[in-house]
């Protein structure tokens, strides 16, 4: 019936529709009502959600250094250590209960929240009555720019709204095609405390202070407020002012109640914000930056330009980063009614199997569209919401929840093109890993740095529990820090920085291994991790559910990935011999991978059975993806039961989980259960609804609720279906599913830093350019033989189904290569 009644209203659409949309543009025909219907801008800096409310707009504010709390505490817990040694005798016992219960001995605080910043509301007067009609909103992620028109009483309005990037301030532009028309009141609120006061008749200020200490919102313990305001010692609780301006062809006021604009054709507002935010180590109120001296010198800096320049600069500068990657979907016989209808309407179609192929091409591009907006150099890490949220006690925190989340958001940054968004994440990990070793050293006597399962802009590393409340579940896992320094190998290895690799990299990947060394305990001839859970997942001994134990799947993957990289960059680097090779004595000695009685890969050292079969978490096939210990080409007996794996936990699960599910489908390369898992994670989630994870209105990611990091897995899942370059080749269309028999992606990189293009046709790769950026030695991949005359020194290699090609490269030369049977035709 549902069905019937969504394709009945996409066939009135498709007919009462004039103009159809372009590939980067969502439309809707309704103002937004819930926060996941609302648009998405920002800026890496500033957040917004646009709701596009006729009679009052709603804009909700972010700024991505605003979060609760201070630089993290020191022995918090300092008995911590002396239960370390009866965890790991209890677990030699096998007594996994009393292990569990002395792991959560070991635990520091918790982590602090990021908060919403307030609420921009633009009431609008109309000086005749009725409703509005022909009402439009969209946000095209070509231009980052979003807009909403409609007419009210035969006069047509508009709204623009961007976030600049150049010039750090929200832009709002609201015009009317009639001289006069518009009537105007701007007000800002918070549900932080604040004070509001105008300056002149154009200026409105917003001063604001933070909560010392926000709660998880999973934590509700009697006698303790989960919020805590004051801090009596002047550190906790950051400051924050928000400037907004106006300016108008009409009559201008400002008062304690807002900005008032009176008969105006044209109003345009400015806003700018800035914290006290001095640093992960920093107090933000007694030892914070002057947040009023930034926000005014930000206004300051956009006094004397135009809205045509404001907006052409944040154009340009947005666009230098998005069009580096294009993607074509070549749909030979598309559905007309797909572009003719409403974005939210569009997505429902198609998840009752509506064939879509442009849909497919915008969700991918949508996860650059909001990296980009989320993450930018000198701002703080994309979290778990990205830059957006409303709720002063946000689900999980809104923090860095770094035992895949974080690192999913990250995933597509350098193989998108996208390499300087990086950045944020890369800076943090050097905050991290600071902390880090007051941890290693504090609660567990060992050298290096460690980080557990949750993180702050505080950069917090010690496991979270509040001393003791927490699960180790999930809080007792000693993998962050190791997993994370995983980037640092990666962007070297996608742009071949040497300067990079030796002065911020491979120091911490060092200390990373080191802890790793000391956590390392022998048993049975192995080296392994004890104590050790994987995330989140339980099994059963003798009737009792479990989760802390030995060698676990994803602890052995996760070390035996960082001392192969470790390794390799102290070859590269030429130093640190001693060192390299104890980390390949040790490596040879980690224990091993499993396969169990299901011939399924074993997720613990021994094959016990899992609490929840068909579990979020797919933890156990690190090694598969983002690792790369497990492949088809090199493992095929692992890659099989990685594949067992995969089908036993089965293709449901959140919307991140199904984002992951498409990178081992690729890596497996199976590309139509890639597919598959694009159509799941596809699926349309009801705004208030608890459905299996898929997708919200505005293509937000549903886990339910909203996490951003599922948009970014499934981007990169994307790429993984075109492109793979994770075993030291260039392996063109690994994936390619039989939906998608022809196309082209332009713009990707692979490591060794090279770009490249690809073109097929009838499920065959046709051509393809390969842009040697750093020069060095190529080796491309294919199913196709290809035609190489036109390359030099091409050594050519025939591997199973597979043609090798490798060959020496230039810096900056263009490299094309085509199939031998587009040849042929030609």
């Amino acid at each position: 019936m549902l069905r019937r009644l969504i394709l009945g209203m996409a066939f009135i659409y498709a007919y009462t529709v004039v103009q159809a949309q372009d590939n980067l543009t969502i439309w809707y025909d309704k103002p937004a009502k819930e926060w996941v219907e609302a648009l998405p801008i920002g800026n890496g800096q500033l957040g917004a959600m646009i709701f596009g409310k006729v009679d009052e707009e709603l804009i909700q504010l972010n700024e991505s250094t605003l979060w609760s709390g201070g630089p993290r505490k020191h022995d918090v817990n300092p008995e911590a250590y002396t239960y370390l040694s009866p965890i790991r005798q209890a677990l030699a016992n096998k007594e996994f209960e009393k292990a569990q219960e002395l792991t959560k001995k070991m635990q520091g605080h918790y982590s602090e929240s990021f908060l919403p910043l307030g609420d921009l509301k633009i009431k609008q007067t109309f000086k005749s009555g009725g409703q509005a009609n022909n009402y439009y909103r969209d946000l095209n992620i070509s231009n980052a720019i979003a807009s909403i028109r409609y007419e009210q009483g035969g006069t047509k309005y508009q709204r623009e709204i961007f976030t600049s990037a150049s010039d750090n301030v929200l832009v709002v532009r609201v015009s009317a095609d009639q001289p006069g028309a518009l009537t105007l009141h701007a007000n800002l609120s918070s549900q932080l405390r604040t004070s509001i006061a105008p300056l002149g008749n154009d200026r409105l200020y917003m001063n604001g202070k933070v909560p010392a200490r926000v709660d998880p919102s999973y934590y509700n313990k009697k006698e303790r407020e989960p919020i805590e305001w004051e801090d009596v010692s002047g550190c906790n609780g950051m400051r924050v002012q928000t400037i907004l301006r106006v300016v108008s062809d009409g009559a201008v006021t400002a008062d304690q109640d807002g900005l008032h604009v009176r008969d105006a054709s044209e109003v345009i507002f400015y806003l700018g914000s800035a914290t006290s935010f001095n640093g992960f180590d920093k107090c933000p109120d007694k030892d914070g930056k002057d947040e009023k001296a930034l926000s005014e010198a930000t206004l300051a800096g956009i006094a004397q330009k135009s809205y045509k320049e404001l907006k052409a600069r944040h154009v340009q500068r947005y666009k230098a980063l998005f069009d580096r990657v294009s993607l074509d979907l070549e749909d030979r016989n598309p559905n007309p009614i797909n572009a003719k209808i409403p974005s939210d309407l569009r997505l429902k179609l198609y998840a009752f199997g509506n064939k879509d192929l442009a849909l497919e091409q915008f969700f991918f591009q949508y996860g650059r569209y909001l990296l980009i907006s989320s993450s930018r150099a000198g701002g703080a890490p994309a979290n778990l919401q990205g830059i957006w949220n409303k709720e002063m006690r946000p689900p999980w925190s809104s923090n860095y929840t770094i035992n895949i989340n974080t690192q999913m958001n990250y995933w597509p940054a350098e193989s998108g093109n996208l390499s300087e968004l990086h950045a944020p994440l890369l800076a943090f990990i050097q905050d991290l890993s600071k902390t880090g070793r007051k941890t290693a050293t504090e609660y567990y006597k060992a050298n290096g740095w460690v980080a557990h399962h949750n993180s702050d802009i505080w950069a917090l590393s010690n496991a979270v529990g509040n001393v003791g409340d927490g699960d180790p579940l999930w809080a007792n896992w000693y993998m962050g820090g190791a997993w994370l320094s995983q980037h640092l190998w990666e962007h070297y290895d996608f742009n071949r920085d040497l300067q990079f690799l030796e002065e911020e990299a491979y120091p911490i990947m060092k200390d990373a291994a080191l802890f790793c060394l000391d956590w390392l305990i022998e048993r049975d001839g192995y080296l392994l991790t004890s104590p050790s859970t994987t995330p989140e997942n339980l099994f059963w001994h003798n009737g009792k559910q479990i989760s802390v134990s030995e060698a676990t799947t994803m602890d052995m993957a996760i070390i035996r990935d960082l001392f192969r990289n470790v390794i390799a960059a102290s070859e590269i680097l030429g130093k640190d011999k001693k060192l390299r090779r104890q980390l390949e004595i040790t490596s040879a000695k980690l224990y091993p991978y499993k396969i169990g009685s299901k011939g399924q890969l074993q997720e613990w050292k021994d094959d016990y059975e899992e609490v929840d079969p068909h579990h979020r978490h797919l933890s156990h096939l690190f090694g598969l993806h983002p690792g790369k210990d497990i492949s088809p080409l090199t493992t095929p007996e692992l890659a099989k039961a990685a594949e067992q794996t995969f089908a036993l936990r089965g293709d449901e699960g959140t919307g991140w989980s199904k984002g992951w599910k498409i990178n081992f489908a690729a890596r497996l390369h199976n590309g139509d259960h890639a597919y598959k898992m694009i159509r799941e994670i596809l699926r349309y989630c009801e705004p208030t609804g608890h459905q299996t994870g898929g997708t919200y209105p505005n293509f937000f990611d549903a886990h339910p609720p909203f996490q951003i990091d599922g948009n970014f897995g499934a981007t990169a899942g994307f790429i993984e279906m075109l492109l793979q370059s994770h075993l030291k080749e260039l392996h063109l269309l690994p994936a390619l599913p039989a939906a998608w028999p022809s196309g082209s992606v332009k713009g990707l990189k692979a490591r060794g830093n090279f770009e490249v293009d690809i073109n097929w046709k009838d499920s065959q790769l046709e051509k393809a350019t390969v842009l040697s950026i750093q020069g060095g030695w190529c080796t491309v991949r294919t199913q196709t033989p290809l035609d190489v005359s036109a390359v030099k020194n091409v050594q050519e290699k025939r591997d199973g189904i597979h043609y090798l090609y490798s060959f020496p490269t230039e810096k900056g030369k263009v490299y094309k290569l085509s199939s031998k049977n587009a040849t042929n035709t030609d």
